[in-house]
């Protein structure tokens, strides 16, 4: 499965690594991200818990930050047991996957960039932080017994990964979507940390963040805003002309 990406954010324990690799082939999924291992990278034991995925199927790149991990896909899933207080589109596994299908569905055969999605599992004890859950688009949360809800890392990877699989099979109600971005495709997630970047640099200039306490908060709210609206490349480059007419025009 090429266009799905699982990223796992600084995993703790080898062992999960390898497991959560075996979990991804058994349903054909061999694009895997890892995000600052603690015990770094190779793993003896994360190769021994594979059955055998990582040697011969599953490949591994290696990233310092989340940011790094994601520039190139267009859309990230980050599961959670805990949406937290961020306003962000909240789904379970059986609609990520379908929508992710349908977003596969929708490419045209004559389209040659393939719409790129990365699903994001935090770390064994800590999970995904705020700042790292604002660079996502949609939480996944997995409905479990509210009095236990721990689930392990290979385990929730497995899950996902068998809705994905299965909401890939052909069945009539899944009529693909398309929505048409003429020569345009939806901009990665470097293009959208350029923007962001950009943007916050011209609102410091014009003393936006009246509070410093605030900024970080803001800026979230900002990222989580311009997310949720999935713009093109088209669109970002208009934002950035919009950003530099402002700039020339100066304080009112």
């Amino acid at each position: 499965m090429k266009t799905v990406s699982i990223i796992l954010v600084r995993p703790q324990i080898g062992e999960n690594i390898g497991a959560a690799a075996r979990a991804m082939w058994n349903f054909g999924f061999n694009r895997l991200k890892i995000v600052a291992p603690r015990d770094g990278w190779p793993s003896i034991e994360a190769e021994r818990n594979s059955a055998g995925a990582l040697e011969s199927s599953v490949k591994v790149d290696v990233f310092d930050t989340l940011q790094d991990a994601i520039k190139e896909d267009h859309y990230v899933y980050a599961t959670t047991a805990r949406p937290r207080d961020l306003v962000k589109p909240v789904v379970n596994p059986q609609e990520a996957a379908k929508a992710i299908a349908l977003s596969e569905l929708s490419k045209l055969p004559e389209e040659t960039q393939s719409h790129k999605t990365a699903m994001v599992f935090g770390a064994e004890r800590t999970g995904l932080t705020n700042d790292e859950l604002s660079l996502c688009h949609t939480i996944v949360t997995i409905p479990t017994n509210p009095y236990f809800s721990s689930l392990n890392l290979a385990q929730s990877v497995l899950l996902l990964c068998w809705e994905m699989a299965r909401a890939r099979e052909p069945e009539e109600e899944y009529a693909p979507l398309h929505l048409p971005t003429k020569n345009s495709d939806f901009a990665t997630q470097e293009e959208l940390e350029n923007f962001f970047s950009r943007l916050e640099t011209e609102l410091d200039n014009g003393d936006f963040f009246k509070a410093p306490d605030l900024r970080p908060t803001m800026m979230r709210n900002i990222r989580t805003l311009f997310m949720r609206a999935e713009p093109t490349d088209q669109e970002l480059r208009t934002l950035h002309g919009i950003i530099s007419a402002l700039k020339k025009a100066g304080p009112a």
